[in-house]
């Protein structure tokens, strides 16, 4: 018997022509395997049972990094083949073969990085096919090493043998090397540069290290001085920094874990975890001031792996940018005026990715160890779409066929340099899976960057996107779905076509249309911009003349939004967050975005379940209601208070959707948009909308802020 196999997924890169190698030879088959541009084809021949035995385990027990997709069988007659070999890869043909994400160090090669026996023992560049480095140097495909950047270090004798030997872990791992032929460490003159590097962090000094994606800034967590510099230096007055701990062991003093947090934590994305902090945890309080919670990781390189076993106590790693600015990950690195020195090494970083964000299982910003992984799409685009996205927390997302490749973090778009990795992630994307975009969708937004790009574009045809609307798509394109749906999208901006901000929409919504049937009643935005870093202004916009006194400018900006001077009208569930936030004296000015909206989370008491009231006529929630609550409410403890108003916001969306329910006959909800990070909001509302009879939509693959906008975009033009 002979079968033709084609296996589509993510299969080059991550051991799967040694293990069909194995395979075959262990059933006694015939036959080869090999890349090409599409992934990976297999030809076998032998006996009806040992083929069918093939056929079965093929998928079951697949190397861990494999993301099978589809697997395909032909018949054709026998050939009298014998032997199984590994064919060259084939670089002909158009490109469908998809790239595997960075990967942490699997377990075996720890045990080999610590065995003084060993041959590579303490070698900061360790890998085989289950873990390493794959998209941050990857230039081209087929993935083969002289299309990385691994392509400058010509292999030596002993690991040419294991990456030509099927039979090794090593088989083909392109980023294959030893301390005779791989890259190396620096810093500066040191001839040990990693006890150098260790001696410098335990004197309090700021360090950068250069990563898998790029550079990070590094300090002993538990040192005040060095983290308080650490943040002077960088211009970053209160947004948390992350820390990374040698073990679970050394995370569990530092925070409550609970099983999906260990999972994130454990798995080999590696991505950083957002876990409640202990009261007693051993940690500055310049690294995350005012905030109850810390951002936990484990090492995911052997470098980490190094540094953090001969420290012995948790580091800041957070990554390594000027103000605004991207990740550096081009050398030499721009951090010179921040770092006192910098643990270099010499291997070349392709194409930056930061770090991952995870809190409660749910992606707050997906890159290193996600991207380029795709997302499968419901249904087919009918010509290639390149996605804009959004103007803060961008992505872009390209697609064709069913696949959706939506790119590592961005960033906000507000400078040259992120623009510049935005349009050079474009570039690299398209040629890496060769798709040339016939379609271009983009907010609806005509100043932001993002947009004027795709304006910008010759012999494309534009499809514009409305942000909510994209909001409630991605979800669907999350849940590989297509509506129609009640989308309930709450976020902090967002074009309207009315000409208002809107940001607190309930929305009948498919991939091909959307109406929308309610939303927040609209109120001023004092000062436009303004009124976003100063939550109280949103406060005096609701409450007017209901309260006096609250701020020295308090009556002028009552004025000013009465008048509608510089006050444009918003529905934006974030600014009624920040009106809270501000009557509950959390935060009156904000240093990040979102900032408020945090604070106010952390500060509300998760036991208390009585709501504040709120009115909904004709599907318009009327906003105010909750905060003439608050201020009815004041002399009780201020977390009682900031719980009410969440269990009042959810409540407000279950009265809104089972309005929506009633006039639509529809009884799946989708929710979307940067408040649902909000994990005492989204996890009521979703409790609230389950016991009430709804099938709940939430996001799983991309982020439910602004960083899951571009795959909303591309999903919403693959139907058009």
């Amino acid at each position: 018997m002979h079968r033709d196999v084609r296996v589509d997924g993510v299969v080059q890169g991550v051991g799967f022509r040694p293990y069909v190698h194995a395979l075959a030879t262990r059933l006694r088959l015939a036959g080869r395997v090999g890349n090409d541009v599409a992934g990976v084809f297999v030809e076998v021949e032998g006996a009806p049972a040992d083929v069918g035995e093939f056929l079965t385990l093929l998928e079951r027990d697949a190397p861990p990094l494999a993301r099978i997709e589809r697997v395909r069988v032909s018949e054709s007659p026998p050939r009298g083949l014998s032997g199984f070999e590994i064919a060259l890869s084939d670089a002909h043909g158009v490109r469908n073969t998809l790239v595997s994400a960075d990967s942490a160090t699997c377990d075996d090669r720890l045990r080999e990085l610590f065995d003084p026996a060993d041959r590579r023992y303490r070698y900061p560049f360790v890998n085989c096919t289950n873990c390493g480095p794959r998209f941050t140097i990857v230039r081209d495909v087929p993935y083969d090493r002289p299309l990385t950047t691994m392509a400058g270090f010509p292999m030596c004798g002993p690991c040419r043998a294991e990456y030509d030997d099927p039979r090794d872990r090593r088989f083909h791992a392109q980023p294959t090397c030893c301390p005779d032929c791989g890259p190396s460490l620096t810093l500066g003159e040191a001839s040990d540069p990693i006890a150098e590097a260790v001696r410098r962090l335990r004197r309090g000094e700021v360090l950068a290290i250069k990563g898998l994606g790029g550079y990070h800034l590094a300090v002993v967590a538990s040192h005040p001085t060095a983290a308080a510099e650490l943040r002077a230096r960088k211009h970053r007055e209160d947004k948390p920094f992350a820390v990374m701990c040698t073990d679970v062991e050394q995370a569990r003093e530092l925070c409550a874990v609970d099983e999906q947090s260990l999972r994130d934590l454990t798995s080999h994305r590696r991505p950083i975890v957002l876990m409640p902090r202990l009261a007693d945890a051993p940690v500055a309080q310049a690294v995350a001031p005012g905030n109850r919670h810390l951002g936990l990781m484990l090492p995911y390189t052997p470098l980490h792996h190094l540094l953090l076993r001969d420290l012995a106590e948790p580091m800041v790693l957070t990554s390594g940018n000027l103000s605004e600015e991207p990740i550096a990950y081009r050398d030499p690195t721009p951090l010179a005026g921040i770092a006192d020195a910098v643990l270099d090494h010499n291997r070349p970083i392709h194409i930056r990715a930061d770090d991952s964000v995870v809190r409660a299982g749910a992606l707050l910003r997906r890159s290193r160890g996600y991207a380029p992984e795709p997302v499968p799409l419901a249904r087919r685009c009918r010509q290639p779409v390149l996605a804009c996205g959004a103007e803060l927390k961008n992505t872009f997302c390209l697609a064709k066929d069913d696949h959706a490749f939506v790119s590592h973090h961005i960033g906000d778009l507000e400078n040259l340099e992120t623009y510049r990795s935005f349009t050079e992630g474009i570039e690299h994307f398209s040629r890496l899976f060769e798709i040339t975009p016939r379609v271009v969708a983009h907010d609806l937004h005509p100043d932001y960057l993002s947009t004027k790009y795709a304006l910008g574009l010759d012999g494309v045809e534009l499809v514009g996107v409305q942000h909510h609307h994209a909001h409630i798509a991605s979800c669907l394109a999350d849940n590989r779905e297509a509506g129609p749906v009640i989308g309930v999208a709450f976020d902090g901006t967002g074009y309207g076509p009315d000409g208002t901000i809107w940001g607190g929409e309930f929305l009948l919504a498919s991939l091909d249309d959307f109406e929308r049937i309610g939303h927040l009643a609209a109120v001023p935005m004092p000062g436009g911009a303004a009124a976003i870093r100063q939550p109280w202004r949103m406060a005096a916009a609701y409450l007017g003349t209901e309260i006096r006194g609250w701020h020295p400018d308090w009556e002028t900006v009552v004025s000013m939004a009465r008048k509608g001077i510089n006050s444009p009208l918003t529905s934006s569930a974030g600014r009624l967050f920040d009106a809270a936030a501000a009557l509950l004296g959390v935060r009156d000015e904000i240093n990040y975005e979102g900032q408020a909206a945090v604070e106010l989370e952390q500060l509300a008491d998760p036991t208390i379940t009585d709501a504040y009231p709120v009115r909904i006529d004709e599907l318009i929630v009327q906003g105010v209601d909750l905060l003439r609550a608050i201020l009815d409410d004041r002399g009780t403890p201020r977390p009682v208070m900031a719980a009410r108003f969440h269990n009042g916001v959810a409540a407000a969306i279950l009265d809104g959707c089972q309005q929506a329910r009633d006039r639509s006959g529809l009884s799946t909800v989708a929710l979307s948009g940067g408040v649902f990070q909000n994990v005492l909001l989204h996890t009521r509302a979703v409790n609230l909308l389950a016991d009430n009879g709804f099938r709940v939509l939430t996001h799983r693959r991309v982020p439910t802020n602004d960083g899951g906008i571009s795959l909303g975009q591309a999903a919403i033009s693959a139907c058009r």
